[in-house]
């Protein structure tokens, strides 16, 4: 066996099939939409007019739609960070202190939504803050609050942040599965010794658990900064965008300027924008979070 694998053909010939495939499938779409970025075309098939840098002087100069679907992109990942995730690790934490069957019967609650289709989560949002029947209004009501009843996902004050409390709910299982295993990680004796020396409660996770997630949180970090950066299955079903341009993100901007506006050539652009902003902003969390990292 240790001859066959110092074989460098040998292991050419294994490895080939995950290098064909990487190709065909990664890097093959991005050189062909970096291509077709540098085009007015409507697609594949179609008439195609170079125009250089075009796309990408009216994207970065010209298109505030642009802008706007980054900025939410961006409030969007900070709301994972500094809401989702606090309470993902608090939860983590209330589970681990729970045990027994009801450890494990709120583990399998909390991951209900992340099983559940986004065309239904969607459509369950949409009825719970509908301004005529939705049981928010109902329940503002019934507590003496009528005079806030709104439409929610209406109204461009309120859509974004509508829209931002759906998209943090629907991705807290995930968030939470991973802090608990990571949770479940750390070694009891790192509790028992930081409780001999006087530490307990808040203290005692800000000092013990807190550091032993680092590296949880450093790949959570990035995962929720490369998600709020390709929303668009959520934000298409319960807003498209609106209303106006209040909800619009990269993923149905892309969407919307290939497939309805027909600018093909502009959408790439889109795309290898996003590309280059999740490489620049997946490198820069990894450094920050990364920093302070702690082994045991």
């Amino acid at each position: 066996m240790q001859k066959i694998l110092g074989n460098k053909l040998t292991i050419f010939i294994f490895v080939l099939p995950g290098i064909l495939l990487f190709s065909l499938m990664l890097l093959a779409p991005i050189v062909l939409s970096g291509y077709y970025s540098f085009t007015e075309t409507m697609g594949p098939g179609t008439k195609i007019t170079m125009v250089g840098w075009d796309n990408y002087r009216n994207l970065l100069f010209h298109d505030p739609r642009f802008w706007i679907s980054l900025r939410n992109a961006l409030l969007l990942g900070l709301g994972f960070i500094f809401i989702q995730h606090p309470l993902c690790i608090l939860f983590a934490l209330l589970l681990d202190r729970i045990g027994g069957k009801g450890e494990k019967a709120f583990r399998t609650i909390f991951f209900i939504p992340c099983v559940i289709s986004v065309v239904v989560i969607s459509k369950m949002w949409l009825s719970i803050l509908d301004p005529s029947f939705g049981v928010f209004n109902k329940f503002l009501t019934s507590i003496g609050l009528g005079s806030l009843n709104h439409a929610w996902l209406a109204d461009p004050n309120t859509a974004l942040w509508s829209l931002l409390l759906i998209l943090i709910w629907s991705g807290f299982g995930w968030g939470l599965l991973y802090y608990y295993a990571g949770v479940k990680g750390i070694p009891e004796d790192m509790y028992e010794a930081a409780r001999l020396d006087g530490a307990s409660g808040i203290k005692l996770h800000w000092n013990i658990t807190i550091p032993l997630l680092s590296p949880v949180i450093t790949v959570q970090v990035t995962l929720a900064i490369v998600m709020a950066l390709k929303q668009m299955e959520g934000v298409y079903l319960t807003t498209g965008g609106g209303p106006g341009d209040a909800t619009q993100f990269l993923g149905v901007y892309l969407y919307s300027k290939a497939f309805t506006a027909n600018e093909y050539g502009y959408a790439n652009a889109i795309s290898i924008m996003f590309v280059i902003i999740c490489l620049i902003a997946s490198y820069i969390s990894n450094k920050i979070t990364s920093r302070n990292s702690v082994e045991y």
